[in-house]
């Protein structure tokens, strides 16, 4: 089935047979314009930091040079402008991975943008050569070998190209980490096209390879913007090499099935690894560049359709994958840089959901690496290339906050972060007393007759009404339902941890858990239990409501079954964000629809009714009701169940204590006390505001929420001045959503 793009009354369509740029219409576009293209096209209600100042500068006329994280939305700062103004706009992309994976969603989207590349056999590379003299194309995507190729310059030179966009742009600078010496031949293009707007976007660059990059393009002149390499919904987790399958499989088994890749040095290693995993009865495959052209597109394809779970992989893999839902990116040897380490791990989590970030480090991995460099003929490259590797390995064996170590490597500060974010932050957080929960877990162990494994005691504890807990009877068991306060990951957690300590083991084929000598201990003679607390990069937002996960994987089904009928990857469709929010809002009409971020007209108008469809009929089968959902400035964060440490600073406040006088009893930082308090009320809790924040700060920073948005804290901060915290902002931005809420529900 193939779609039809709608053309929007919005969108300034190219002239035909303009091929002048200075007679194209230079009608400046107004905000408004710019605002409901946003709206209208691509379903999102406001900019994400950086967005906006992008799109007007490049309407402006001004050419821009972006650095912006991974999952920022580098896309649509050249997508959106490309689309209001006449003309085509060129994007040099380097995998034809990336041209189909953005072409697709565009196309989704109902516009007119294409790719010419090796892909397509002549007879297609023609037909959409021709479309483009007949000005039906707004976006065209190439290759830099085919956009220097001396017979597609002829063809762009009769076209109003109006706006070249080069994405992936560190791969210009022989510093990066990924360089490409057919982008270096990019900077002639902007003695053929002199009149034309350049806009070079990448993820990762030091401050040498962004000089680097403007010099080479000539963007001297043009305006830069640079976002934060912050990523703070990612957990980094470096893990001593030991018996790294053994380990890898454990980290497997104690997470639900998600989308992740796990990258090898060796082709070899992609093929074993994948192997074993798939005899262990993983959905897994390899990908590296000893496989033919397309055996390797058809696993890909595989991979971003969720046809496959898990991609073991060289770094050939993953450039540019738009997939927003990879969970975790496992580097099983060491990477040779650490751009390289930031841009591959950074495929995890671009939807902004919470995802790992680990690396298996040993210390033979230095001298494979040393080996293949000293084959290297320059000795300038091989310089470059220890000392690219050495950054990497002393960040590896660093006893200090790794994000902290990231953001400096890219000349960033990290000024705050109320929540461990990597393993050496968890081990100096201290441990806690899971007694009580460890016996939960322990007893369910052994009332299920330490016959089944973590997953189906975690249902049981957690009231689950899966088949396996009905079909064993282990619903009429005591310990039912008796951990419903704890999420899924939280259990998962403490699992871990158990089997870490020794508490319990795994045995046999199907790794089912068997209390130990030990965890006796803790059921009989009431033995304590010290566990560390759940990161919060590794405890994904709780699903409290049995109604709502069954909703959401039944909305997971219809994406799927659109997204083949389609031949695009399911987050082409929607994003998960996105399904979340229907579950929640459970919208019943069309304009109920597109409240909900992500939901833009064309989209509600090709998939909107078969998700309405699938919402009625479950408000049907359980009586549920739907919920008034308006305009935000960001989505709204699942609730999450407060922990053991978080009630203990609530039972605290309630007894009048502030923020302070709990830090220093519990001997903790005010900045996690205001994380615990934050969890609470976003759980539910009516906190109190006049006893976090005064009155007159509330005020200031709820107009500087009215006038940047509630997306991302540091920009209110930095207009707020000192004498402020992010802890105040959250307390605020909270409570504006609990009354948001309040309005909703009248």
């Amino acid at each position: 089935m193939s779609q039809q793009p709608v053309r929007f009354p919005l969108l300034r369509q190219p002239s035909r047979r303009a091929y002048n740029l200075a007679a194209l219409n230079n009608k400046p576009i107004s905000d408004a314009e710019i605002t409901a293209a946003l709206t209208s096209i691509f379903g999102y209600r406001s900019f994400r930091p950086l967005q906006q100042e992008i799109v007007q500068s490049v309407l402006s006329g001004l050419d821009v040079f972006v650095l912006m994280p991974t999952g920022g939305g580098k896309s649509l700062c050249y997508q959106l402008p490309a689309l209001l103004f006449d003309g085509i706009t060129v994007v040099v992309s380097p995998l034809i991975a990336l041209m189909k994976d953005q072409v697709d969603s565009l196309q989704a989207l109902g516009v007119s943008a294409t790719y010419i590349n090796s892909s397509l056999t002549s007879l297609e590379a023609s037909r959409r050569q021709a479309a483009l003299t007949r000005g039906e194309v707004k976006l065209l995507y190439v290759a830099p070998e085919r956009l220097m190729h001396p017979g597609f310059l002829r063809l762009l030179s009769s076209l109003p190209v109006r706006f070249f966009a080069i994405d992936e742009a560190h791969c210009i600078s022989e510093w990066g980490h990924d360089f490409r010496p057919e982008y270096r031949q990019i900077k002639q293009i902007r003695e053929l096209f002199p009149k034309s707007i350049f806009g070079a976007f990448t993820a990762t660059a030091t401050r040498r390879v962004q000089s680097d990059i403007r010099a080479q393009l000539h963007l001297e002149n043009g305006k830069s913007f640079t976002g934060s390499y912050n990523r703070p919904n990612l957990f980094y987790d470096v893990r001593l090499k030991q018996s790294p399958y053994a380990q890898l499989i454990e980290y497997l088994r104690s997470r639900p099935i998600a989308s992740g890749i796990i990258y090898c040095q060796a082709r070899a290693e992609t093929e074993k690894v994948a192997g074993r995993l798939r005899a262990d009865g993983f959905n897994a495959a390899p990908y590296h560049a000893g496989m033919e052209n397309e055996e390797r597109r058809l696993t890909q394809d595989a991979f971003i359709k969720d046809d496959i779970d898990i991609i073991v992989a060289t770094i050939a893999f993953g450039m540019g994958i738009d997939k927003p839902d990879v969970r975790f990116v496992i580097h099983y040897d060491l990477p040779k840089s650490l751009e390289g380490f930031y841009q591959e791990s950074g495929r995890a989590g671009r939807d902004g959901e919470p995802s790992d970030c680990i690396l298996f480090y040993g210390y033979g991995d230095m001298a494979k690496h040393r080996y293949f460099i000293e084959e290297k003929a320059s000795e300038d490259e091989r310089q470059i290339a220890l000392s690219q590797l050495q950054q990497m390995a002393d960040w590896a064996t660093i006893a200090t906050c790794r994000r902290r170590a990231l953001l400096a490597y890219f000349d960033e500060v990290l000024s705050e972060q109320p929540d461990p974010c990597c393993d050496a932050c968890l081990s100096s957080t201290g441990e806690v007393d899971h007694t009580v929960a460890a016996q939960m877990f322990l007893s369910c162990a052994r009332r299920t007759g330490e016959q089944f494994g973590i997953t189906h005691l975690i249902d049981v504890l957690r009231g689950s009404r899966a088949e396996s807990v009905l079909r064993h009877r282990h619903n009429r068991l005591s310990v039912y339902g008796i951990g419903r306060d704890r999420s899924k990951k939280e259990w998962q957690h403490l699992a871990h941890q158990l089997l870490r300590k020794g508490y319990m083991r795994q045995v046999g084929e199907y790794t089912t858990i068997e209390v130990t000598e030990l965890g006796r201990r803790v059921l009989f003679n009431s033995e304590r239990v010290l566990l560390s607390p759940p990161p919060r990069g590794l405890d994904l937002p709780p699903i409290a409501d049995e109604h709502y996960r069954a909703l959401l994987d039944r909305l997971r089904s219809v994406r799927k079954r659109l997204a083949d009928a389609f031949q695009v990857p399911p987050y082409v469709i929607f994003h998960d964000t996105t399904l979340k929010q229907m579950s929640l809002a459970l919208p019943t009409t069309r304009e109920h629809l597109l409240r909900i971020e992500g939901v833009g007209q064309h989209k509600a108008s090709a998939y909107g009714e078969a998700f309405l469809e699938s919402i009625a009929g479950y408000i049907q089968e359980t009586g549920s009701k739907t919920h008034a959902i308006a305009h935000r400035t960001s989505p709204q964060p699942l609730k999450r169940e407060p922990g053991d440490t978080t009630r203990t600073t609530l039972d605290l406040f309630r007894q009048g204590h502030s923020v302070a006088e709990i830090a220093a009893i519990r001997e903790l930082k005010e900045s996690t006390i205001e994380n615990h308090l934050t969890q609470v009320m976003e759980a539910g809790e009516r906190l109190p505001l006049e006893r976090l924040v005064s009155e007159e700060k509330r005020r200031a920073i709820e107009e500087a929420f009215n006038r940047l948005g509630t997306a991302v804290l540091k920009p209110v901060m930095d207009s707020l001045g000192e004498g402020y915290t992010f802890g105040e902002l959250r307390f605020v931005r909270t409570a504006m959503a609990q009354a948001r809420q309040t309005l909703d529900e009248v």
